[in-house]
């Protein structure tokens, strides 16, 4: 049996080096992903982190960074115990322009089978995705309340 994968893929009305900017700046992020800030110089090998309210959430390693094509990372959950004793997964993003859109594919692989992290990645990737488009598109943000995701503590 193969071991399960996450895709998504979105097409976003803006340029890839704003979608880069979107992706890589903690000032976006905080916008459209739970107020989680995005920490690394974005260097190969560098270290990665989300920290959301002043609470590091996940932690990897930098493993592609081509501006504006390209950024992949490890990715370790930091606070349940449980998950934190699956092994680091990988997350990358390929940011392709098509005319005044730009196709964004995001893939999260490597996980375990049985995985409980698969389960909440496979919640929250596409409500943080779909806040990122909506913020890109529209310049407003939309509010998921974590807890409707299953992600508690963070309100």
């Amino acid at each position: 049996m193969s071991k399960p994968e996450f895709v998504y893929v979105t097409y976003i009305e803006t340029t890839p080096e704003k979608l880069w900017e979107a992706l890589t700046n903690s000032e976006f992020t905080k916008q459209y992903w739970f107020n989680t800030e995005v920490k690394s110089d974005w260097k190969v090998g560098s270290p990665f982190a989300l920290v959301m309210n002043g609470i590091t959430t996940d932690v990897g390693e930098i493993l592609e960074a081509d501006r504006p094509r390209r950024l992949a990372y490890t990715f370790k959950h930091q606070l349940d115990e449980e998950l934190r004793k699956e092994p680091p997964t990988k997350v990358v993003f390929t940011i392709e322009p098509h005319g005044n859109l730009t196709k964004l594919t995001v893939t999260h692989e490597g996980f375990v089978e049985g995985s409980k992290l698969f389960d909440g990645i496979s919640k929250g990737w596409p409500a943080i995705l779909s806040g990122l488009k909506t913020l890109l598109e529209t310049g407003k943000v939309f509010a998921i309340p974590p807890r409707a995701l299953g992600i508690e503590g963070f309100e």
